[in-house]
């Protein structure tokens, strides 16, 4: 079940995103771990659209449709850091609620990937053939939100950090 948990975090995630987003344990003031975890969080989504953004070469005339997918994708990532940071913070959880709780996970990310490609078409549909190529060869190697599918060190192909492992693969026409 972890397994498979940290691999829907991996799938969802932006660029490590939800394994950056662990308050200590031990944290005496849990409210600052919250917060700092919460800021890491939301630089990784924002990092991911910036990101996706330059290597997409999205032009002015395409901003409203990118505006759009970026709003997107941050509202996803806000719903899965939420719904990680609830399952972290119940520790005493019985096997079915374990179940539960990766149903609700699983079920949001279903729904996060349905409103992303709501929101990716008109974009794709604004991309000139260089940039769906770009698109293609990007969303293909490493997802709509995420770097490379990693394997439960946060590595990617050849054991490189996940992030620079989508970078040198997306960098490669």
């Amino acid at each position: 079940m972890k397994k498979a948990l940290v691999m829907l975090a991996t799938a969802v995630s932006m660029g490590g995103a939800f394994a950056q987003t662990a308050a200590p344990a031990a944290a005496p003031d849990t409210t600052a771990s919250a917060s700092a975890a919460k800021a890491g969080h939301e630089r990784n989504v924002e990092d991911r659209i910036t990101y996706l953004h330059t290597q997409l070469k999205i032009t002015p005339a395409q901003e409203t449709q990118w505006k759009a997918f970026a709003d997107v994708m941050r509202s996803n990532g806000e719903t899965m850091g939420q719904l990680f940071e609830q399952r972290k913070a119940e520790t005493n959880v019985s096997a079915l609620d374990d179940m539960k709780q990766y149903a609700t996970i699983a079920q949001a990310h279903a729904d996060g990937m349905k409103k992303l490609v709501d929101a990716f078409e008109p974009l794709y549909g604004s991309l000139s053939p260089e940039q769906k190529k770009l698109a293609d060869a990007t969303f293909h190697r490493g997802g709509p939100e995420g770097g490379r599918h990693r394997d439960h060190h946060g590595k990617g192909k050849a054991g490189k950090p996940a992030a620079e492992a989508a970078s040198d693969a997306t960098a490669k026409p």
